[in-house]
Formats: structure tokens, sequence, C-alpha cells
């Protein structure tokens, strides 16, 4: 009998991770998977994205719509109980084996709450990494406690993991999933880049994506404003800038970002998603990486593409050497991007070795998923 297999995502950038995973539970013969989709996917202000995992050809079983017009704490929390109805319906109708989450984010957490209650074992994917600038470290923590099976990315990771109490036997280091894509997915010429986005890119650019803080410690818009001020000091650089996630002062960001393209039409491309195809072709021909995602300390190491992490966000993860760190202010930003830009941090950057692993992650979790025997429920495990 097929284990039914549910897979939730929530953004854009959480679907392309999943990418290949997706497909290689779709070619399973031993697994009917289910893709419920939510969040930012189902926003016309933040692309729609849905509407690329079916063209991806993916069967989706069932849209959630949660994400409220307003990205205050209040509205956040307000989006997190109109998705625990929909997930609820959702997750009853469905009845999945298990319920597969990536990450730390609040449309995670509603649908980890009602798969914990419903008693549906929870297969986390990135649990044990630490986000000191963003309460998404704790909602990845509790997702943590609330999930039967942990695929995490490094060793560091699976030992915060087992102190959390989870049980040694449950925690699998396999690496990074998004890494996957640079030993499976074609990368897209600059000239092939350049059509799919309307715009002729000219090395060398930079890839910007700020997402906001939503701890206290740095203000959005403030610290946007600074970036932005940082990339002026660089006007012989192309910038394609993509939009930041449904967070706490998210909308406020993305006006900034449409008024600095308008500025600069010849130099600048604003987007509110690249999609993973293009994002991964446009991370290969980067000169330098620059905001807070977490895909320039994680993914970009292994292009060998340097890194400018910007502000508190990320603060506490694991990096390779490739990656700057500095804060939210206009003169480091600017120090930091000349120095990634650098041949000599050019060259070091071609040769690190990434934390986060081989890129040969899916085959591993896929086994794990399909022959490993779950339960809802689960001892504490005192180290």
């Amino acid at each position: 009998m097929k284990r039914r297999v549910a897979v939730f995502t929530g953004t854009r950038a959480e679907y392309g991770l999943l990418y290949w995973l997706l497909s290689e539970l779709r070619a399973s013969p031993s697994v009917d998977l289910q893709l419920i989709v939510s969040g930012m996917h189902l926003s016309p202000e933040f692309g729609d994205t849905w509407k690329a995992i079916t063209q991806d050809g993916f069967d989706i079983d069932a849209k959630v719509e949660m994400l409220l017009s307003s990205d205050s704490p209040v509205g956040v929390v307000k989006s997190i109980g109109v998705g625990l109805l929909g997930f609820a319906d959702t997750l009853e109708r469905l009845k999945p084996d298990c319920l597969v989450i990536l990450g730390d984010r609040y449309e995670a957490l509603a649908v980890a709450q009602c798969a914990m209650i419903m008693r549906v074992p929870i297969a986390h994917l990135h649990g044990g990494e630490v986000t000191e600038g963003a309460y998404d470290d704790a909602i990845r923590h509790s997702i943590t406690k609330m999930s039967y099976l942990h695929f995490v990315a490094t060793d560091v990771y699976r030992k915060r993991v087992i102190q959390l109490g989870e049980s040694p036997d449950r925690v699998f280091n396999v690496g990074a999933i998004g890494l996957e894509h640079f030993n499976r997915s074609p990368v897209m010429s600059l000239e092939e880049l350049s059509r799919s986005l309307g715009f002729e890119l000219k090395q060398p650019f930079m890839l910007i994506t700020y997402h906001p803080v939503t701890l206290e410690g740095e203000e959005p818009a403030q610290a946007f404003c600074s970036l932005l001020a940082a990339l002026d000091q660089f006007p012989d650089r192309q910038v394609i800038i993509t939009y930041p996630n449904a967070d706490n002062g998210g909308r406020a960001i993305i006006p900034l970002i449409e008024t600095y393209a308008n500025s600069y039409p010849q130099r600048v491309k604003a987007i509110a998603s690249l999609g993973f195809k293009r994002y991964h072709s446009a991370l290969k021909h980067a000169l330098v990486v620059v905001g807070n995602s977490s895909s320039g300390i994680i993914e970009a190491p292994s292009l060998g593409v340097p890194s400018v992490d910007v502000g508190i966000r990320q603060r506490g993860r694991l990096a390779a050497e490739s990656v700057l760190h500095c804060s939210a202010d206009v003169q480091e930003i600017t120090d930091a991007i000349a120095k990634a830009s650098s041949p000599a941090f050019q060259e070091l950057s071609r040769t690190v070795v990434n934390p986060y692993g081989d890129g040969h992650t899916v085959e591993r979790i896929v086994e794990i998923l399909t022959t490993f025997e779950m339960q809802p429920t689960k001892p504490f495990f005192d180290a």
C-alpha cells in the first residue's frame, strides 16, 4: 500500500528548495504525493507563484488561503489563525500518513500545529539552525518539538536537535536540500537569463534580497534604505532585487524597491519572484550576493559566489568563509561589498568548502520517508 506523503509549501523560496524532493516523491512507486500550497503562493501581490508549481507539472491537492493584507504582528497572528482553520479541514480530507515541512516560517507553524493535534507525524527539514534576528528562530525549534523525523543540514544542527530532546535515531544529517539544484538543475546562460527577465544583464551584477528583521534591533525600512545607499556607491554595477517575504514590515520595503528600480531603469531590475530556476541562474552569474536571505549563506558558497550578509536576521547561522557579515550601516555594507568584489576574495570564494554538504540529499530523504515507521507521538530523549 502506498504511503500518503503530504508536502507543505507556503513561499516561493521554500518551493524552490523542495522541487527535487517533490519530483522524486511523485516518481516513487511507494508514495502517493499530496501537495498543500498556501501563504505567499496564493497572493497576487507576491507573484501568484502557485502558477509556477502547476507549470512544473505538479498537481496541487489543496490551496489554503491564509495571508491577510496586513503584515503587522497582529495581522500575522490572525493569518496563522485563518491558516489553522484551513489546514484542519485539509488534513482531515487528505488523511496523510506523514507531513513534510521545511524551515521556520509562521505558515509552517500553523500547519505543524494542526498536524500535531490531528496525530499526523511530521518530517521536518532544516531544524537545529539559529537565526537570532527573526522570530523564525523560535518557530523552527517549536516545529522540531512537534516533529517525529528530522532532516538536518550539518552535524552541528543534528546535535542541537538531539539537545532539544529528540532521539538520535530519528535525526538525520542529509545536508542542505537546496544544494540539490547544483547537481541536477541546468543553469541558464547570461543571455537566456536576460531574455527571461526582459532586462539586458552585463556582468558584473549584484543579486539583492532583503527580508524584514522581525525582532527588535533593526528597523526594516531604515535598514533597507542603508542597503540601497550602499548600492549607490557602485554605479557601474547592475542590480537585481527580489521582493521580501510576507513578514512584519515587508510591505514597507516593496515601494522602496520599486522607486529605486524606476530611478535607474537601465541598471536595476526589480522582480516579485524570480522562481528557483532563474534565481539559481542569477546566483551563478552574480559577482556578489547581498542582503539577508539564507540562500546567500547556504547556497552561494557551493557556486563560489561571495555573499554580504547584512544585519542581524541570519546571526548565529553556520557560514563558509566566503560569507561576510556586516551591520545594516551604509559604510559597513559598502566596505563589505568592496571586499567581496576584490580579486583576492573572489578567488577565495571559488575554493571554499560549503559546510552544508554535497547536494545529494533527496535520495537520502526519500529512502527514509518511504521506509521509516513513523508515529504521531514520541518520548523525550535525555542526552
